[in-house]
């Protein structure tokens, strides 16, 4: 399965927590169904990224990266490779890559979508339609920055950052919710 088509299955059996991410999910689908190139960082219109949410074995703690294009505290990821057999496998390579935990588990199903203008590598202003995962550490993680953040942290998952997005306390929410 390719990474788009991992995609397009995904979206189409995913049920979203509320109206606002069902409305994501379909104008994401659509994008996918319309362009062979949608999961392709050279899709100029914009690109579907991969992002997973760290968190620590007690599930209280957040790993965030800061960010050295955007300057501001994210989750871990970033653009599809050639060679991510899915979209899940995308943001949990994107997540081990920029945390250096080789450990991580990925939960299962997608939390949550967020679509936000960015100039990303490409050099142009363009749109990335994240689909965003949850991540767990082992309790002995050691996280190592990468060259791709300016810092990494272990946040309280109820004490974010200062300037902290809407969409990062509401992924954060997703992520750490009771079960049920």
């Amino acid at each position: 399965m390719s990474v788009r088509e991992s995609v397009r299955t995904l979206l189409a059996d995913w049920r979203p927590p509320d109206p606002e991410q069902d409305a994501l999910r379909h104008a994401v689908l659509s994008f996918v169904d319309a362009r062979a190139d949608a999961c392709v960082r050279e899709c100029v219109p914009g690109h579907v990224t991969a992002s997973a949410l760290v968190l620590d074995a007690t599930g209280t703690r957040v790993l965030l990266t800061l960010h050295p294009r955007l300057g501001k505290w994210v989750q871990l990821g970033g653009h599809c490779d050639d060679d991510d057999p899915d979209i899940a496998a995308a943001a949990l390579r994107e997540a081990v890559e920029e945390s250096g935990v080789a450990d991580l588990r990925l939960a299962p199903g997608l939390t949550a979508i967020h679509v936000h203008p960015v100039t990303c590598s490409l050099g142009v202003p363009t749109r990335h339609l994240d689909l965003q995962f949850v991540a767990h550490a082992p309790p002995d993680a050691q996280i190592a920055i990468s060259d791709e953040s300016d810092d990494l942290r272990w946040w309280p998952a109820d004490a974010l950052p200062d300037g902290t997005d809407h969409a990062l306390a509401y992924l954060v929410a997703r992520a750490t919710a009771p079960a049920g």
